[in-house]
């Protein structure tokens, strides 16, 4: 019989598949009406300043660590909340939002060699099969970008959309090698510490933001409190519950619904080579991720 934390563990991870993965629909409607500095910086002082209030009410502390923890917070708060942010918001300004969300595709599959050089996690001939698959699939998707370097903006905004998934993955490493501390506050703090870091580049590049318009001071204000707050507390829920394993399920739902959202969304026009990267890419995770995905189906 199936227990009712499962039923709970699969609605969640399915519910942040959705959230995440349409995120990038979110950020291309607030870029209507704001600057991309604008946008990464009030979604992540929202989402800090949620999540602050979270520890408040359920009486969490600021750990009193060394010096070795702080520099692991501020490090994983540049690399998962502000840098990438950016580079998001900068590059959704000239590509889709689809291209944006199957980029994201490429985190797990960086994560990989990183983990196999700087964590403990060795890269065995089935994952460098998986990553080498995975990465030809990351290719497709932004080759005819490289051809054009130099020539506009937006091959650019690919390989910035791009440089924001390593940023995750770096950022994952980091995560793995930080001292001990509650999931809740180091997510906290790692907004705190993006917030601190992209506010004072916001006011000199784009001035204190104002009101522009219902759906993008909206899109905003979402992107704040669901994919960047909410999404983190149901994330740590399903790790508690179910294991960080089996939160590796959302990565293979994440490019798919960036890519229906923005073409349901925002009738953007999906091409050919993002079908071609979005199987290759997900192969290479299956691969990858084998026995784990296998355990999790199957049961064995």
């Amino acid at each position: 019989m199936v227990k009712k934390s499962e039923y709970r563990n699969w609605g969640g991870v399915i519910a942040l598949g959705l959230i995440w993965g349409g995120t990038f629909v979110v950020v291309a409607m607030a870029l209507e009406g704001y600057g991309p500095l604008t946008v990464a910086t009030s979604r992540t002082t929202l989402g800090a300043v949620t999540l602050l209030i979270m520890m408040w009410i359920t009486k969490r502390k600021i750990p009193t660590g060394g010096r070795n923890l702080w520099r692991s917070i501020i490090v994983i708060g540049i690399l998962s909340t502000a840098l990438p942010f950016v580079l998001l918001s900068w590059g959704q300004q000239f590509v889709s939002s689809a291209f944006a969300g199957l980029s994201m595709a490429a985190i797990p599959l960086m994560v990989l060699p990183l983990a196999h050089f700087f964590s403990d996690e060795p890269l065995n001939l089935r994952r460098f099969v998986g990553v080498l698959v995975g990465f030809s699939g990351a290719l497709v998707l932004i080759g005819p970008g490289l051809v054009q370097l130099g020539m506009g903006t937006e091959p650019l905004a690919q390989l910035a959309c791009i440089g924001a998934a390593l940023c995750f993955a770096c950022a994952s490493i980091f995560t793995r090698r930080c001292p001990p501390i509650d999931p809740v506050v180091l997510s906290a703090l790692s907004l705190v510490v993006g917030s601190i870091a992209l506010l004072p580049l916001m006011l000199l590049v784009e001035g204190l933001p104002s009101w522009h318009g219902s759906i993008p001071s909206i899109a905003i204000i979402l992107l704040g409190l669901v994919p960047t707050a909410f999404a983190t507390l149901l994330r740590v829920s399903i790790i508690r519950s179910a294991g960080s394993v089996f939160m590796t399920l959302v990565n293979y739902q994440v490019p798919i619904w960036s890519m229906v959202f923005g073409s349901w969304i925002l009738s953007e026009a999906l091409p050919l080579r993002f079908y071609i990267a979005l199987a290759m890419i997900l192969i290479g995770l299956a691969i990858s991720q084998w026995f784990s995905l296998r355990k999790l189906l199957i049961g064995r």
